[in-house]
């Protein structure tokens, strides 16, 4: 295991872990939007995942402060989507430990889900805000009605709150004209933008995007990141399963390459993809970049 991967601490398989200390790495250093002492919002601790007999997560581990956009790099089938999934219990880790905000979630999937564990991970849900590769528009709903959808019958908002909310979020992503058409008749971009208002509109701590433009024509990729750099400008705590290098080194606080279920880099876009310390980097960046 490399040097980069100090803060991951093994776990036993299908065990339970809640004894473990979550230690932040040397390079998960505060980005520049994180007010001064803040606490981070979001820990995951020695992440494992295992699909049968396949070790897809080896003990992976991440620090995440409030108002930073963090980023996930790695060939497909490294276990990034897998990591990202298992932050809000959409996988739930063979073993480990999540913890967002002021709700900590120990993985003990040998356990039956008592009353208490389900209501636990619904809360984690409610605190992780996610955006897929494909849209999951409801093709029934109106654009305003997939978006308050949630609001009204999970968090149990007024409707009358839950469209303001939502036609806030619509104007961010420039698709306040779009608000009473239906998903067949916008273009993919406007889509995945719909999807990014949807999922902001029930107010997360942090926002988890996997992989959000691979499923969109090239000519569309451009209106969905603009959406998305705009969201780490100002401040929106974002973890972000990608391809896009640009977007990386544009919006990305701290950048994460994963290699066969290990974070084997860790540190700022320009130190990891501009000098990459780990050979793994630097063979799968020289793809896109001149490393």
């Amino acid at each position: 295991m490399s040097g980069m991967q100090a803060n991951s601490l093994s776990g036993p398989k299908g065990g339970v872990t809640g004894d473990l200390v979550h230690v932040i790495h040397p390079a998960e250093i505060p980005g520049a939007l994180v007010k001064p002492g803040a606490e981070p919002i979001l820990k995951a601790t020695s992440i494992q995942k295992y699909f049968g007999s396949n070790h897809v997560l080896k003990g992976c581990s991440m620090t995440v402060f409030p108002g930073e956009t963090i980023t996930i790099l790695g060939r497909s089938g490294s276990g990034k989507s897998t990591f990202l999934r298992c932050l809000n219990f959409l996988e739930e880790p063979s073993a480990g430990v999540v913890e967002i905000h002021d709700k900590r979630v120990i993985s003990n999937p040998l356990a039956p889900r008592t009353k208490m564990v389900k209501e636990d991970i619904r809360q984690l849900r409610l605190r992780a805000g996610m955006v897929f590769q494909e849209f999951n528009l409801f093709p029934h709903l109106s654009v305003i009605r997939n978006l308050i959808e949630a609001p009204v019958h999970v968090k149990h908002m007024p409707v009358a709150q839950a469209t303001e909310v939502a036609e806030s979020y619509l104007e961010k992503v420039g698709l306040i004209d779009k608000r009473n058409e239906f998903p067949a008749r916008l273009s993919g971009g406007q889509r995945q933008r719909v999807a990014i208002a949807r999922a902001l509109t029930m107010q997360p701590d942090v926002m988890l995007f996997d992989e959000p433009t691979s499923a969109l024509d090239p000519s569309l990729v451009g209106e969905v990141l603009k959406v998305m750099e705009s969201l780490a400008h100002e401040g929106r705590t974002m973890i972000v399963v990608t391809h896009e290098m640009s977007f990386a080194k544009e919006a990305a606080d701290r950048v994460y390459y994963m290699d066969e279920g290990e974070f084997v880099e860790i540190g700022p876009p320009d130190q990891v993809l501009g000098n990459p310390h780990d050979e793994r980097t630097r063979k799968f960046l020289s793809r896109f970049l001149n490393v």
